[in-house]
């Protein structure tokens, strides 16, 4: 039996990957069945060590990128996804796996297709409130469609085939921790703490928005802050700068990158979180934990601005656009649900609701049952 991922080279798209392979091994065990011969086609590995840990054989496709914009970019890019179509195909005929699991994105689009010439089944899953071109195309003719907002139904017309399942999340990050986390993070008990997310490469808006305010912040709150690798060195300056000889410097601690276990405590110890729109939605409300939503501009993303009004449609969240985003907004949001303690239980039980902590494991049963099915 074999089972073959693909998708778009992003934390976004890798992650949920990951999950789903933590959840078919478990179900494997669970039925008495030998674990399937697991793949992942991409362009890039992206995380070799998730991938060796897992136990997925990487295999390389080239897939170019149609942009929404006019760039000289997309006629090369054309002849780049007709190869990457052929290598495909190739792949594919040689692996024939059992079922296709397609988690969106440009760089699935040859894997997808040659599993469409070649009669392969397909699962596909939507991150987004409104799915992209390829899983738009691709729910012509898959099996089955996981989406993770209610709101991306819409966009399939075969409805039968459509199945809510939410976000498939890691084990190693779905359950905070508290026991410790104070320590951990060289942090004080007592004092509301926020966790801030700009994604592991960084958002220059968001941190600007947090260092101007942390003069003020820093009074009442402490401030976890994951800056991005890019970022660090930058924001770590001009902190030193804004907080020089500021009595309450102890409260901000900044990090590049938060590994699973530093966030996982972080989570376990944040009264309010401020992220982007990305799938890190997802994280924060299986925490449960209230947050401000800070969406990519509608001209770079228009996905994370549709996302992060469909998640504060649940009640989770608050939303502040990137064109209004400023110390004194930032600052007046947070104080506002700090000081609103009802508020913040209705967002931490909405975040619950919304929150499919089984998204991984129902996946997994049915690209089996697919699987088991066509051989």
């Amino acid at each position: 039996m074999k089972i073959l991922f693909t998708g778009g080279g992003t934390g976004g798209h890798f992650y949920p990957i990951i999950a789903i392979t933590e959840a078919l091994r478990e179900r494997a065990k669970n039925q008495k069945i030998l674990m399937p011969e697991l793949y992942y086609m991409a362009p890039t590995e992206y995380n070799p060590r998730a991938l060796f840990d897992n136990e997925l054989i990487f295999v390389p496709v080239t897939a170019g990128k149609i942009r929404r914009y006019f760039s000289l970019l997309n006629f090369f890019d054309l002849f780049k996804t007709a190869w990457g179509v052929c290598s495909a195909l190739s792949s594919l005929y040689k692996i024939y796996p059992d079922v296709v699991f397609g988690k969106g994105g440009y760089a699935s689009f040859p894997t997808l297709f040659a599993a469409r010439l070649l009669r392969i089944p397909v699962v596909i899953h939507e991150s987004d409130s409104v799915p992209g071109r390829v899983n738009t195309w691709a729910g012509k003719f898959a099996r089955k469609i996981a989406i993770s907002y209610p709101e991306a139904a819409q966009y399939f017309k075969n409805k039968d085939r459509v199945a809510f399942t939410g976000n498939p999340i890691r084990k190693e990050i779905i359950a905070p921790l508290s026991n410790g986390a104070h320590e951990f993070l060289g942090l004080e008990q007592g004092i509301p703490t926020i966790l801030v997310l700009g994604g592991s490469q960084g958002s220059q808006v968001i941190n600007d928005a947090i260092v101007e305010s942390l003069p003020k912040l820093l009074e009442n709150y402490q401030v976890i802050h994951q800056t991005g690798k890019n970022n660090y060195k930058a924001v770590e300056q001009l902190v030193k700068l804004i907080l020089d000889k500021d009595p309450n410097i102890g409260r901000y601690k900044s990090f590049d990158y938060l590994n699973d276990l530093a966030l996982r405590m972080s989570a376990g110890i944040a009264d309010v979180v401020i992220s982007r729109a990305g799938s890190t939605i997802f994280e924060i409300a299986a925490w449960g934990v209230p947050s401000i939503i800070i969406p990519l501009s509608e001209k770079i993303s228009h996905d994370q601005t549709k996302n992060a009004f469909a998640y504060a449609r649940s009640g989770a969240c608050m939303v502040i656009e990137e064109q209004n985003i400023s110390d004194t907004v930032l600052t007046y949001e947070i104080d506002t649900l700090i000081k609103n303690t009802e508020l913040r239980t209705k967002m931490k039980d909405a975040a619950h609701k919304f929150s499919r902590l089984d998204s991984a494991d129902i996946i997994a049963q049915a690209l089996l049952e697919i699987a088991l099915e066509h051989e």
